[in-house]
């Protein structure tokens, strides 16, 4: 199957210019102007954005939490992605304490392998690091292609890894080739304020904010930093909220440090003025929580100065009776909220057509940063003859509003109910295959991938 797409603007994380593109099978074959080629199927592209698909390496789908589970699966979660525009995602595999990272593997596979409709891969997470852990580093990385590690430095008793830990895990990545992603907020100190607000009784979604206060991000971001300096191994911190853990970053680079810093579209967005909605707040219930307007002024400033490289999600929704859970006391609210279909439109319309990124930053933000920080480039993240035909066109001008009623995610609310969006994605081709068009999707459960990725150098 060859397709020709004509007459469209490319838009890649370098480059802005009009061409045609010829896709061959799953990939790019050709890229120029006016080509004189045969294909099956041609499309107009007159008028619209050429951008390589989204790269989203922060998602949770069909993730078993706080005794449930985020309510989109690999089907649901990636079809919703491809219709935002999103081809490609990054889920995070949860080793159990006392049990390998292996198994923790197998349990993800068997949800994710034949149900994903959209590409994806795995960041393993390492809850649990031994000598027996240690030894199966390598294989994780040389033999399934899964070249990045996440660590909690909170969630004590079921996820968070102590510094001792952190220490000998960064140096056995490090020697295999690897990454540490972390979620760098203070655990013990977040223990001490829920257990604090709660015997005052103070049990509304304002207190998850007030229990995460800014310094719990700033002090574990500083934390990480020295110990990825002191071992040389390159780092990663997701889903970065605010001021001072920024701050912490900028201070690295006065040693000639690399961190790499993942933020979230909500982050750029919305503001902790929401808890303050009494239980309606529990929609933006996340960890680390939203912020204040200062950090969203210093995040699209750290995306313009090269230090917050991705723009992500951390997809993890819950429908409305889950989060009820949480009704009395907010520290049994899933944390979590509804992203991974509005990342791409809502980044261009707040970020590209109000003046504070440019359309190349747009691309780099959104897809071409994360497909090499975790090894998937030039497979993925740019248009580029032999690159997978990974491929959104995007109307700039097309205005609409976001609603739960019309999104494809399955979760009953939306987090950005009546935002009014400029830019539309029209249509989404997946290694060749047109995914969405026409606001149908055409691909079928199982069409998904997964991504074996390459080692990682630490630069981008």
């Amino acid at each position: 199957m060859r397709t020709l797409l004509k007459n469209g603007r490319i838009i890649t994380a370098t480059d802005d210019y009009r061409a045609d593109v010829l896709i061959d099978g799953e990939v790019i074959a050709a890229i120029g102007n006016a080509l004189t080629v045969t294909a099956d199927k041609e499309i107009d592209a007159t008028g619209l954005l050429v951008m390589p698909g989204g790269v989203d390496p922060h998602v949770h789908l069909d993730m078993p939490f706080m005794g449930t589970f985020s309510s989109d699966n690999y089907e649901t979660g990636t079809r919703a992605a491809l219709f935002g525009g999103t081809t490609t995602v990054i889920d995070f595999v949860l080793q159990k304490q006392g049990n390998s990272l292996k198994a923790a593997l197998d349990e993800w596979n068997s949800r994710a392998n034949g149900t994903a409709v959209g590409d994806y891969s795995f960041h393993m997470a390492v809850t649990d690091f031994n000598d027996n852990t240690k030894g199966e580093i390598q294989g994780i990385i040389e033999k399934e292609g899964i070249t990045s590690f996440k660590t909690f430095m909170a969630y004590k008793g079921a996820l968070m890894i102590d510094d001792r830990q952190m220490v000998g895990l960064m140096q056995e990545v490090k020697k295999q080739g690897g990454l540490i992603n972390v979620h760098a907020t203070n655990g013990d100190m977040i223990d001490y304020l829920v257990a604090r607000h709660k015997a005052e009784g103070k049990l509304s979604p304002l207190y998850h904010y007030l229990s995460q206060p800014e310094v719990t991000e700033a002090e574990a971001s500083a934390r990480f930093a020295d110990m990825a300096h002191y071992t040389g191994c390159p780092g990663y911190i997701v889903h970065l909220t605010c001021e001072g853990a920024l701050n912490a970053v900028r201070q690295a680079t006065r040693r000639n440090q690399k961190v790499f810093v993942e933020t979230c579209i909500q982050y750029l967005l919305l503001d902790a003025s929401l808890y303050e909605k009494d239980f309606e707040g529990a929609k933006w219930v996340m960890s680390p929580p939203l912020r204040q307007p200062k950090d969203q002024a210093t995040l699209w400033a750290g995306i313009n100065q090269g230090l917050v490289n991705v723009v992500a999600t951390d997809h993890c929704p819950f429908k409305w009776e889950q989060k009820l859970m949480g009704q009395h006391d907010f520290s049994k609210i899933p944390n979590g909220h509804p992203a991974i279909e509005n990342r791409m439109e809502l980044l261009f319309s707040e970020g590209v057509n109000k003046g504070k990124i440019t359309l190349n930053k747009y691309v780099e933000v959104a897809s071409t940063n994360a497909a090499k920080i975790f090894g998937m480039f030039p497979r993925k993240g740019t248009i580029a003859v032999g690159s997978d035909a990974d491929i959104i066109l995007f109307d700039p001008q097309e205005k609409h509003t976001l609603s739960a009623s019309t999104h494809h995610m399955n979760v009953d609310y939306s987090a950005y109910e009546g935002w009014e969006v400029t830019g539309k994605v029209k249509t989404v081709l997946l290694r060749g295959q047109v995914a969405i068009d026409n606001n149908q999707c055409h691909v079928e459960k199982g069409y998904g991938k997964f991504i074996k990725r390459n080692k990682v150098e630490g630069k981008i």
